[in-house]
C-alpha cells in the first residue's frame, strides 16, 4: 500500500477530519483560510502533548516555573520588542498566477534543491566505496564543490539583503536565480515589499490610533515583562526559567501545508535567564535536552536533526532549529535561541523601569541573558499524527489504518467493548469502565461487530481494547488487545489497570527523557 509523500500527507489530512482530530474552521461557511478547529480526539491529543511539555519543564526542573500571560498587551510592548518596526516578511506576487509568496522562501527553495543534489552525490559515492569518508568526498568532488559554492553565494546575498532591508537586492536575487512560479511557470514577478505580520485591533469604544493594540505574534514578551514579578514572588535565583503555553497570531503571507503554518497557533515556550557570559553553555545544554525530549516519544531518531541559522534574528547571537521529517520533508519543529539581553534591556528602556537581577553571590546588578526554547504545539501535533499514521496489509490479506500514537499521548487509553448488547454484558462493561475511568480516559462502544470496533479504535490510536464476553461473567476475566501487535490475551479484571498503566503512564514517558 505504497504512497508518495504527497498522497500520504493527503491521507493524513483526510484521516484527521474523518476521525475527529482536526476540522476546517467555520466549515459550514466554506471555511477560513489557514484556520482549523481541533475535534474531540484532536483536543485530547493536543492536551496530552501540552501535559508532556509542561510536566517536563515544571516538574523535572526545580528552577523552572510556569505562567499564563494575557494575549492583549500594552502596545509599547511591541515597539520595545522590535515587532512594530521589524516583524516583516518580504512579499512578492506573480503577475500571471496572482499568487503571493515570501521571497526569502522562494530563494531558500533553490538552496534546498542544491542541498538535495549534494546528498544524491554523497549517496551514490557511499554505495560505490566501502570505506566512504563523507568529509573527504565533499571536499574533493568538483561537482559537489560547485553546488556548495553556489549555496554559499546565495546565502551571502540573501543574508545581506535581509540584514540591510534591501528589497531591491532580494528581487534581483530572485531574477538572477531565474525562479519560476510553481503555478504559472512564469518569472513575471512584482517588486519585493515588506509585509508586517501583526494583527491589529482597537481596545475601547473609540477606534483611533491611541487605542490601537495588537494580537500577540509570540508568547515570549509576556514572560519578559513579568520577569521581575516572577523572580521576586518566586524567590528565584539565576539560572531559572519561566515557561508558558499560549496562543499567538500572525498574518502570514503564505499560510499552507495544513496545520504546519497557520494564522492562529499555539506555542510552548520557555525563557531561561542566565548570567551574562554563560549563555552559550546553556544554549548547548538546552539543544541537547530538547532533542532528547522529542526522541523519547519513539517517533524515530532519524526523523530529527539540527539546523543552524545563517541569518540570525536581531536579538540573537546563536540560533538553531530542531527539524522534523514531516511528510513534506525536514521542517522546523522547535527553535532554540540565545536571545542575549536584548528583550529585557529594551523593555527597561521603553518602560523606564529597572529590569535587573541582584546577584548576591557576586554582589552586583545585571540584566540577565536569555536562552529560549520554543516549540509550535500545532507542529508538534502534526509530527505525532503524521508519523503515527500507518497503512498496514495484514497476513490474512485485509488492510487496516492505525495511528500508532505514543501511548501516553493517545486521546483514549482504553476502549471497553461488550461482545454483545445483551445477557448482562453491557452492564459488566460499564462496571469495569466505572473503575478505570478515574485513572484513564476510556471509550465505550457496543455498536457493530467486534472486528469493526477494533478497526475504529486502531484508527483513533487507542492503545488497548478490552472485550467483555460471556466468560467474563463466569470467571471475571476479559480479553485485552494491543493496538500495535493486535495480540490478544486473557487476563483477570483486577490485572487490567496495572497492565495499562505500565505503557500509557505520562510518568513512564517522562522517565525516558
Amino acid at each position: 500500500m505504497a504512497n508518495t509523500e504527497d498522497n500520504l500527507f493527503k491521507n493524513v489530512i483526510s484521516h484527521a477530519k474523518e476521525y475527529g482530530f482536526i476540522f476546517p474552521s467555520s466549515e459550514i461557511y466554506d471555511g477560513l483560510s489557514a484556520v482549523y478547529d481541533y475535534g474531540q480526539n484532536g483536543a485530547e491529543l493536543k492536551n496530552n502533548i501540552k501535559e508532556y511539555w509542561w510536566k517536563f519543564m515544571t516538574l523535572l526542573h526545580d528552577n523552572i516555573v510556569g505562567i499564563d500571560a494575557a494575549i492583549f498587551m500594552h502596545p509599547t510592548t511591541w515597539k520595545a520588542s522590535g515587532h512594530v518596526d521589524a516583524f516583516n516578511d518580504p512579499m512578492i506576487d506573480n503577475k500571471d498566477s496572482k499568487k503571493r509568496y515570501r521571497a526569502d522562501q522562494l530563494i531558500e527553495g533553490v538552496i534546498e534543491k542544491l542541498e538535495e543534489k549534494i546528498e544524491k552525490e554523497v549517496e551514490k559515492a557511499a554505495k560505490r566505496f566501502e570505506n566512504f569518508d563523507r568529509a573527504m568526498f565533499v571536499g574533493t568532488n568538483a561537482r559537489v564543490a560547485e553546488y556548495q559554492k553556489k549555496i554559499d553565494e546565495i546565502n551571502t546575498r540573501l543574508k545581506d539583503a535581509m540584514a540591510n532591508n534591501d528589497m531591491a537586492a532580494m528581487k534581483q536575487l530572485v531574477d538572477d536565480l531565474e525562479i519560476a512560479d510553481p503555478i504559472s511557470g512564469t518569472k513575471n514577478w512584482t517588486d519585493v515589499r515588506q509585509f508586517n505580520l501583526m494583527f491589529s485591533t482597537e481596545m475601547g469604544s473609540v477606534a483611533d490610533d491611541a487605542n490601537k493594540i495588537y494580537l500577540r505574534p509570540e508568547t515570549a514578551q509576556g514572560i519578559f515583562v513579568n520577569f521581575l514579578n516572577v523572580q521576586k514572588t518566586g524567590r528565584m535565583k539565576i539560572p531559572f526559567g519561566i515557561a508558558q503555553i499560549g496562543k499567538a497570531f500572525r498574518n502570514e503571507i503564505v499560510a499552507r501545508q495544513f496545520i504546519f503554518r497557520m494564522r492562529e497557533f499555539e506555542q510552548m515556550e520557555m525563557q531561561f535567564f542566565v548570567k551574562p557570559g554563560e549563555e552559550m553553555k546553556w544554549y548547548e545544554f538546552w539543544k541537547a535536552k530538547r532533542l532528547k525530549w522529542h526522541q523519547a516519544l519513539g517517533l524515530g531518531n532519524d526523523n530529527y536533526r539540527y539546523h543552524d541559522h545563517l541569518n540570525l534574528a536581531h536579538y540573537a547571537n546563536a540560533a538553531c532549529d530542531i527539524q522534523f521529517n514531516f511528510p513534506m520533508g525536514f521542517r522546523e519543529l522547535e527553535g532554540i535561541h540565545s536571545r542575549t539581553d536584548f528583550d529585557l534591556k529594551s523593555h527597561e528602556k521603553y518602560s523606564g523601569k529597572k529590569l535587573q537581577y541582584f546577584d548576591s553571590e557576586d554582589n552586583q546588578n545585571y540584566i540577565p541573558y536569555v536562552v529560549e526554547t520554543s516549540v509550535g504545539l500545532d507542529r508538534m501535533f502534526l509530527s505525532v499524527l503524521a508519523s503515527s499514521y500507518k497503512e498496514e496489509k495484514l497476513e490474512d490479506g485485509s488492510e487496516r489504518v492505525v495511528l500508532k500514537i505514543p501511548a501516553a499521548l493517545a486521546p483514549n487509553k482504553v476502549a471497553i467493548l461488550p461482545l454483545m448488547k445483551k445477557d448482562g454484558l453491557p452492564e459488566k462493561a460499564h462496571e469495569i469502565m466505572n473503575v478505570l475511568k478515574f485513572d484513564f480516559r476510556c471509550f465505550y462502544e457496543e455498536k457493530d461487530a467486534i472486528g469493526k470496533r477494533y478497526r475504529r479504535q486502531d484508527a483513533i490510536g487507542t492503545p488497548y481494547c478490552i472485550t467483555v464476553d460471556h466468560q467474563t461473567l463466569q470467571d471475571n476475566t476479559v480479553t485485552i488487545r494491543d493496538r500495535d501487535t493486535m495480540k490478544q490475551e486473557r487476563v483477570a479484571i483486577d490485572e487490567v489497570k496495572a497492565i495499562i498503566s505500565e505503557s500509557v503512564s505520562m510518568a513512564a514517558l517522562l522517565k525516558k527523557v
